[in-house]
């Protein structure tokens, strides 16, 4: 099983995301949708990705339109 977090979309502030047309396909979660993370000037690209109709398997992990992070990404409270 991976290790990646998933947040609900509306725990995240939403103002720093912006939109990517990066995609790409897990064969057991189905396709991927990325967003930008732009921060003080910065663009972290495609820094987080959600699943908006994941595929049965990982439909039961509760995932749908939840989002992840990587490339450096730190969460906090």
């Amino acid at each position: 099983m991976e290790s990646n977090h998933y947040f609900p979309q509306e725990s995240v502030n939403a103002t720093l995301l912006r939109d990517s047309d990066t995609h790409t396909v897990c064969p057991w979660k189905g396709l991927a949708h990325y967003k930008n993370i732009e921060l003080d000037g910065e663009l972290n690209e495609d820094a987080a990705w959600y699943y908006p109709e994941p595929k049965e398997a990982a439909e039961r992990l509760g995932i749908r339109n939840y989002i992840a992070f990587w490339h450096g990404v730190e969460v906090s409270e």
